[in-house]
């Protein structure tokens, strides 16, 4: 277990104070003296880790099963003995320019809260030291804790939707740019050697990665922001509105990057369009003024004897002068029409 458990202490009054090494005999005495209650944080426990765990803290099966296994969606949870939380932190990798989720569960009782975490996204460490300085915020108990950790997970939405938003930016101007691309399924974006279209769609895979994780979390704030909760303190709601209202704010910036990337998918498709027409048009009038040349010179090397001008001297000179006439006027009128 030591090695899970990063860290478990007992808050009194907002204030963390000194308790038993041992989490049972530390919940234990957080549940006699009522004002008092017990954090444990918990990091990518195994099933046999975690059994002593629910057993001690009467937590309900299916919650258990949802904290191992990981891989569930946002969602809140109303058992007989506590309540259970599933958020999705969102990781911005700026070596990769890219966006990561991990997931954090969290149960809170009449004196207890259990954080478990999977992956590397979402330290508790910060956001306990920032409780910790604020006493009269953690005096409330758990619900506390449960809305300290939605604050700092939701805030960071807004930060990684920013950050995606300057990547997008700067995607927008590679399409845009003269050089954005050649015309043909290869084009590339200046200094990526990445096909655009390729990268694109690698930006609306991790858009739809975040709105997975902050999309489905809007339907638990706004219920811890309404009444009738239980374990959730009853001078809550008002803290809870305040970080739906980010969260709210975090979607409605995601949903605008997934429909400006959409526009500009669709620009980019529209801008090869044009270019291999262009392309297509100067290679039909290359084609154009090679027909003519081919068309005279094929009629003449026929074997027939009887073909006119065969026997004037000036007919060879001649024949060569209408076909460079023709290419030339074909050239010109090409060159009018911006085909060449």
């Amino acid at each position: 277990m030591p090695a899970v458990i990063v860290d478990c202490a007992i808050y009194r009054g907002g204030r963390r104070t000194d308790g038993p090494a041992d989490f049972s005999d530390a919940l234990a005495e957080a549940r006699a003296e009522g004002d008092a209650f017990l954090w444990l944080g918990l990091h990518e426990a195994t099933v046999k880790e975690f059994e002593l765990v629910s057993r001690e803290f009467g937590l309900h099966p299916l919650a258990v099963e949802d904290a191992l296994t990981a891989h569930q969606r946002p969602k809140l949870e109303v058992y007989d003995d506590s309540l259970f939380m599933v958020l999705k932190p969102v990781v911005y990798d700026h070596g990769s320019d890219s966006v990561s989720t991990g997931e954090l569960m969290v149960f809170i009782g009449d004196s207890f809260v259990v954080t478990v975490r999977h992956g590397e996204g979402a330290p508790l460490a910060a956001v306990r030291r920032r409780l910790e300085a604020e006493p009269e915020v953690l005096k409330h108990g758990p619900t506390a804790v449960m809305y300290a950790v939605s604050d700092a997970i939701v805030d960071h939405y807004i930060e990684v939707a920013g950050e995606l938003q300057a990547d997008l930016e700067e995607l927008e101007a590679d399409v845009f740019a003269p050089d954005g691309g050649d015309g043909g399924s290869g084009s590339r974006s200046a200094g990526t050697g990445t096909p655009t279209a390729a990268r694109i769609y690698g930006f609306k895979r991790q858009v739809l990665e975040f709105r997975r994780a902050s999309g489905p979390l809007a339907a638990p704030m706004a219920r811890l922001s309404g009444t009738g909760v239980p374990f959730v303190h009853e001078h809550a709601q008002p803290f809870f509105r305040d970080v739906n209202d980010h969260l709210l704010h975090a979607n409605e910036q995601v949903e605008g990057l997934d429909r400006l990337l959409s526009d500009i998918l669709s620009a980019h498709l529209a801008q090869m369009g044009v270019r291999q027409n262009d392309d297509m048009r100067k290679i039909s009038a290359w084609a154009a003024m090679a027909a003519v040349p081919t068309m005279v010179a094929g009629i003449y090397g026929m074997n027939f004897r009887h073909m006119p001008e065969l026997k004037y001297v000036w007919a060879y000179p001649a024949v060569l002068g209408f076909m460079a006439i023709v290419v030339f006027g074909l050239y010109r009128q090409f060159k009018r029409r911006g085909w060449l």
